[in-house]
């Protein structure tokens, strides 16, 4: 009998999990040639949600729930799931049921069936987001696509099942930086993509706002793409050109003409926009330094605070 891993990545889904169980358990249930397993991962929750996943997991002998020792972060949750699934096939879920349950059956069915790696869900809608933010995520789809070595679909959802081949690859990639839709991409790997309607959550409200997912998109063009230091250092080179053309201007009119040269307002502003633009590249290859420093520390993805099984990896 194969096994089926579900990842649930969670941050004070109280209002929300019972809910996502009840849905998952009538899938589970609708699967009686499977073996499941749902790997609950508790990023550091500040509600009621620690508290569930301990009465779930008393309750149903599939459930085993990973708590951290303080908030890692989503990407850290992933990887703590990939690093403790048994599974054959792994998912990753949210557990808001943005992530239908209900399209497990089918994904499952095109691993069986048919030549892939891996099924991935794409939202074709973005109903119920705010116009900005839709507007936005096109936009980083669009960028990231012409600049980066990985092809990341737009409407692409963390929602994928993949084979244990896939799995062990993501794993590998031990980066502390962690982008998954990129990490995704860039490993290559058969993959189907699954288009469904966009859902609202059931419940709660949305832990990204849109600050969060632009430094959450920022962190994924500098993970994946060089781009920027390209963009950098084309700029400095423009400028040079730029002020020694105007330096052989100013000479040149000073020899032919006399004129003093006047306007202190205007070189004020030339020099606070040049200035701008240099802290502004000082900026980028900083991202750049600053994401090399994590790097080097090789300090561990997350840290285990609790858990109901003797199997998991409590540091990685």
């Amino acid at each position: 009998m194969k096994k089926v891993s579900i990842i649930i990545p969670c941050y004070n889904e109280e209002e929300v999990l019972n809910i996502f169980y009840q849905e998952m358990k009538r899938v589970m249930d609708s699967m009686p040639e499977y073996a499941f397993e749902l790997l609950f991962i508790n990023d550091g929750s500040k509600d009621g949600t620690l508290s569930i996943m301990r009465k779930l997991g008393e309750e149903d002998k599939r459930v085993v729930y990973i708590s951290f020792s303080r908030n890692f972060g989503k990407e850290a949750a992933m990887y703590a799931g990939f690093c403790n699934a048994t599974g054959d096939y792994v998912a990753v879920m949210d557990a808001d049921l943005q992530d239908p349950p209900a399209l497990l059956p089918e994904m499952v069915k095109c691993l069986e069936e048919e030549d892939y790696d891996s099924v991935a869900t794409r939202r074709v809608t973005r109903k119920g987001e705010p116009p900005i933010r839709s507007f936005f995520a096109r936009m980083f789809y669009k960028i990231i696509n012409r600049i980066a070595d990985v092809d990341i679909v737009d409407g692409a959802r963390d929602y994928r099942l993949m084979k244990r081949d896939m799995v062990e690859a993501i794993i590998a990639i031990g980066e502390s930086n962690r982008f998954s839709k990129g990490i995704f991409g860039w490993i290559g790997f058969r993959t189907k993509w699954l288009p469904y309607e966009n859902t609202e959550r059931a419940a709660g409200e949305t832990k990204w706002n849109f600050w969060k997912l632009l430094k959450y998109s920022v962190d994924g063009i500098i993970n994946f793409s060089q781009a920027p230091i390209a963009i950098a250092s084309g700029m400095g080179l423009l400028f040079t050109v730029i002020s020694f053309m105007m330096i052989i201007f100013i000479v040149v009119r000073k020899l032919l003409y006399g004129d003093p040269v006047s306007g202190w307002a205007s070189e004020v502003c030339i020099i606070i926009f040049i200035g701008g633009i240099i802290l502004f590249c000082l900026g980028i290859m900083g991202q750049y330094i600053a994401k090399t420093y994590m790097e080097v520390k090789k300090r561990p993805h997350f840290i285990v605070g609790e858990t109901n099984s003797s199997d998991v990896k409590r540091i990685r």
